[in-house]
């Protein structure tokens, strides 16, 4: 029989956590630097092969430039998660302390993901030529975020940390040609991110099961707001990682290869961070497992613009 400690969920959670905890420098770096020899992000995720007039280098160079916006977005949108849940840990300090501890575990984590990918941004700046340029302020993000229903960030932030797991399963662990650093600190990321879509997932279903249908119709607005607002920040991220590109590459491309550059970037940061999670089975079921058919359509409209970014799918790995 099993007792009410081990029935809890959230204390699987808490003992997993325990378990694959790691320390920035012990575990992951270790006095290493970034191999620029080799791939960051791979092709699966930054649709470079699909570039096909680039050379061989300079693909590798525009995986290295997506790698390194993918680390920065990553520690931006972590400092919202952070604080909404930070936030909703409030609703369990004087209840279920295992949940209290789980998500108390979960920002402490998620603080230390912010500081591996600032710790990755100082490392990359110092070997990567000068000129990257991040475009998004991480407080100005957050606030903006924050200020939208508890349902919709929660549903935003399951959608981030599926897509996260499924990336790394999908396209970054079976790639032997990637940096180790870089792939390293995506497994140290996706085993703590494994138990924090755990947490998303009960955490949104118990704010679902507080709104009323009408209260669920405005929350599912503003998360069609937060993708829109996401969109935006690739737009600017994409148009700052094409200029940062051609200033490395040189004048080696025409005019018309150089705006397929651009449109293949943003493409890829439409697959990242929006197409790929919301087709993710995961989150399809719980997401559309609280609507109706009107709020469902609702979101399948909104998205609708954004799916030409799925990729050519694989003769062999899923997403790669």
């Amino acid at each position: 029989m099993q007792s009410a400690h081990s029935a809890n969920p959230y204390s699987k959670v808490i003992a997993n956590s325990r378990r694959v905890r790691w320390d920035i420098d012990d575990d992951v770096i270790r006095h290493r630097r970034f191999d620029l020899d080799r791939m960051f992000l791979p092709a699966g995720l930054s649709l470079v092969n699909e570039l096909d007039f680039l050379t061989h280098d300079d693909r590798r160079l525009l995986s290295q430039v997506q790698g390194r916006s993918y680390a920065y977005i990553f520690g931006l949108v972590e400092r919202f998660i952070g604080a909404k849940v930070l936030d909703i840990s409030r609703q369990h300090a004087l209840g279920d302390q295992m949940a209290l501890e789980a998500l108390v575990r979960m920002a402490d984590e998620e603080l230390k993901h912010q500081e591996l990918f600032r710790r990755m941004e100082m490392m990359m700046a110092a070997d990567m030529p000068a000129g990257y340029m991040a475009t998004a302020e991480p407080n100005a993000v957050a606030t903006a975020v924050l200020s939208k229903s508890n349902w919709s960030v929660l549903a935003l932030t399951l959608d981030i940390e599926l897509f996260t797991l499924a990336h790394y399963r999908a396209s970054i662990e079976p790639r032997d040609d990637l940096c180790e650093l870089w792939k390293d600190v995506f497994l140290a990321h996706w085993k703590e991110e494994s138990q924090h879509a755990v947490l998303d997932e009960l955490e949104f279903l118990r704010e679902d099961a507080r709104l009323s249908p009408a209260e669920r119709d405005a929350a599912v607005g503003d998360l069609i707001d937060l993708v829109v607002a996401v969109d935006g920040i690739l737009q600017a991220q994409a148009s700052a990682d094409a200029a940062y590109f051609e200033s490395i590459a040189g004048m080696r491309y025409t005019d018309a290869q150089r705006t397929a550059i651009g449109e293949g970037i943003l493409k890829a940061y439409r697959w990242q961070y929006i197409v790929s999670g919301v087709i993710e089975p995961r989150f399809r079921k719980v997401l559309f497992g609280v609507l109706d058919d009107t709020q469902a359509a609702r979101i399948t409209d909104a998205l609708q613009p954004l799916l030409y970014a799925v990729p050519a799918p694989s003769p062999t790995v899923p997403l790669q």
